[in-house]
């Protein structure tokens, strides 16, 4: 985040105009610039670091967003992703604020590694939180993605505070959390929290090796193979008879 003459302004990665999986409905999706974290299963690699992206103000995105406004119909509107947009948290509160103003809804997607005050007064002009959880394991958070577990349960234990609408996902990693105890275990922090309104099992995917190859870099997680539809089907039977 920079201020410049007292208006902030953000670095962005890219711009998705008329994106369907990143929160309901059609979406307007912001890929902010930078993360913390180093996941193994990262997507989009190019976002990791806070030297790249274009810097705009939240007028010019929300702006932009309101263009497409048609076609969000009654469940679309912006999504900011990333990236972290934690780390932008004052940048995304003024855009999500303009983007109130001209009814435009709002989501986050997030890992939940940060909660500060800057986060929280984000958090009061965002409609709707897509938050991952990873793994439900420790040692897995500390050894693929860079932050402690409690991280994210201390950001959702929050949201249930406030009573945020709050969507988790989990990336399914085969060898890592595609068994029963995983399912299990995500069940329960589930249960424990009456914001959550839906979960999704998000199959891993291998399409951002072409990322890692243009950035000269290896994928951590190239070794790794993708699951059956077999194997997702079965996960979200036992995911769906533990929740009841």
């Amino acid at each position: 985040m920079i201020m410049e003459n007292s208006v902030v302004t953000g670095r962005i990665s890219s711009i998705q105009s008329l994106g369907t999986v990143d929160g309901p409905g059609v979406r307007f999706v912001v890929f902010m610039q930078g993360c913390p974290l180093r996941c193994g299963c990262c997507h989009n690699p190019e976002t990791q670091g806070m030297e790249g992206g274009t810097e705009y103000t939240p007028k010019e995105i929300a702006e932009r967003a309101e263009k497409y406004k048609e076609y969000f119909g009654s469940k679309g509107g912006i999504t900011v992703s990333g990236g972290e947009p934690l780390l932008q948290a004052e940048f995304v509160a003024e855009l999500f604020k303009e983007c109130r103003k001209k009814g435009i809804n709002t989501c986050l997607d997030t890992s939940g590694c940060i909660l500060n005050d800057s986060v929280k007064e984000l958090l009061k002009y965002t409609d709707l939180v897509l938050l991952d959880i990873k793994y439900t394991e420790q040692e897995q958070y500390r050894n693929f993605v860079g932050c402690e577990m409690s991280a994210p349960l201390r950001f959702l234990e929050y949201l249930n505070g406030i009573e945020k609408a709050t969507v988790i996902r989990q990336v399914v990693i085969p060898t890592l959390n595609d068994n029963s105890e995983n399912i299990l275990r995500l069940a329960e922090i589930v249960k424990k929290y009456p914001c959550i309104e839906k979960t999704e099992l998000l199959p891993f995917k291998k399409l951002c090796e072409e990322k890692y190859s243009g950035l000269k870099r290896d994928f951590p997680f190239a070794h790794l193979p993708e699951p059956t539809e077999q194997k997702m089907a079965d996960l979200w039977e036992r995911f769906n008879l533990e929740i009841k």
